[in-house]
């Protein structure tokens, strides 16, 4: 049994002995607290409904709502539509939605079969519902049975973790693909058809003799010299195309890799074990004794607004200020210590924005939902630049090969640098003029 799969179908009023701590819960050093432990899902988990059919499309980022001077408004008041329930009664309604839509979900991808497109709905489906419970047991946690609640928390996060790869490792082709193309003004498989049919041709062609070459009028060294100039668009096409298929081999291995590994998962005990608490949460939510004694209104909105805060304080660590000057170059250096800040908020955004889906779920915050869809753009760039960078380190790789993959490294970051702008736009979109 894989450590963690055992006992995590018990009841809520039965004792696990899952450590309280497992999950990262309180202050890290240099992170917000539990952030990352309750909606850990792996890279491309963002696709909820929100942001659109497509991770890699992203329309323009709009300013939202903000105060007159630009800052955070903080959270709007929550609790007009909650006082004629209680807290059990609320966090208890939605959690028996989310794990419905989890089993559901579940029902469809072993009903998909050979339907890949229907399997990966499914999935998507799936890990929705499953950030979702978590980041609900992580935000509103003293109101639950904490040992039950966060050793579920944990193994939902391995699941949507395990189950996101493989489209992770799609959509960052996808990506890469359609930044070559577009650097290069052709496609690179184009490219790499090109290339092989031109150098097939130059095979089949005979070498001119020295006697056609001294009779011919035109042959002097100056045309020679011409002739053999480098062109920089060529190489840049010729690199491109190797690149393309360097990409797509190590890309669609590593997608074969996550999708052996989603098959393995939903075929072991622990991912039974899984299923079998989210049964149980959907007809009985592990919820505190105190949880049906206090009323909505009183006890969800401060833990919203805790949440909520967490996010205020993380930003507030961005260099939001340099962010905001268009080509500042700051996110051109690949470093992962710049980039997890960024990552950091982002699901901080996601658990601002649960939070709000469980005390009004008929209202939307259009400011998260905007700043969400910049640091998912972020991180799908972020994430892309690293693959650029790891094909680059290939050894015995042409030069041609290694400079494509160089611009294509550098224009993704470039990306992540317009995406922190257009987060900086959202979070701050009224800043002072700027002289010049």
């Amino acid at each position: 049994m894989t450590p963690g799969g055992a006992g995590v179908a018990q009841r809520h009023d039965q004792s696990t002995g899952g450590p309280a701590g497992l999950l990262g819960i309180g202050y890290e050093p240099g992170r917000a607290p539990g952030a990352r432990a309750a909606v850990v899902d792996g890279p491309y988990g963002g696709n909820d409904g929100v942001y659109g059919p497509d991770d890699t499309a992203y329309g323009p980022v709009t300013a939202a709502r903000t105060g007159d001077d630009g800052t955070d408004p903080g959270t709007p008041d929550l609790g007009a539509e909650l006082a004629s329930h209680t807290a059990e009664e609320v966090l208890a309604d939605y959690l028996h939605q989310q794990s419905a839509d989890f089993l559901r979900s579940l029902r469809l991808h072993r009903e998909s079969g050979s339907d890949a497109e229907g399997a990966g709905e499914a999935a998507r489906q799936l890990r929705r519902a499953a950030r979702r419970i978590s980041a609900t047991l992580h935000t509103f946690r003293p109101l639950t049975e904490e040992d039950w609640a966060d050793q579920l928390r944990s193994e939902l996060g391995w699941l949507s973790g395990t189950l996101a790869r493989e489209q992770a490792c799609a959509a960052r082709r996808e990506r890469l693909m359609t930044a070559l193309q577009r650097l290069t003004g052709r496609g690179p498989e184009r490219s790499d058809r090109t290339g092989r049919g031109e150098r097939g041709k130059r095979s089949d062609r005979p070498a001119p003799s020295s006697t056609a070459a001294a009779s011919s009028p035109s042959s002097s060294p100056s045309s020679s010299t011409s002739s053999s100039d480098p062109d920089p668009d060529g190489a840049l096409s010729a690199g491109a195309a190797r690149a393309g298929a360097l990409l797509d081999r190590q890309l669609t291995l590593a997608r074969t890799r996550a999708h052996s590994a989603a098959l393995q998962a939903l075929g072991s005990s622990r991912f039974h074990a899984v299923a079998d608490s989210v049964a149980v949460l959907a007809s009985e939510a592990p919820l505190a004794a105190t949880a049906a004694e206090l009323p909505a209104d009183e006890a969800l909105p401060p833990l919203a607004e805790q949440a909520h805060c967490r996010l205020a304080d993380a930003v507030a660590a961005l260099p939001l200020s340099r962010a905001g000057y268009p080509y500042n170059a700051a996110a051109l250096a690949a470093d992962q210590r710049q980039d997890a800040p960024w990552h950091q908020v982002r699901m901080l955004v996601r658990l601002s924005r649960y939070a709000r889906e469980v005390i009004a779920p008929e209202t939307s915050d259009l400011r998260l939902a905007e700043a969400g869809r910049a640091l998912e753009w972020h991180r799908d760039a972020a994430e892309a630049a690293a693959a650029a960078a790891a094909a680059a380190r290939t050894p015995r790789i042409a030069p041609a090969t290694a400079y494509a993959l160089g611009v294509l490294h550098a224009d993704q970051r470039h990306e992540v640098e317009a995406a922190r702008f257009a987060f900086g736009r959202v979070w701050l979109p009224r800043t002072p003029d700027r002289k010049g």
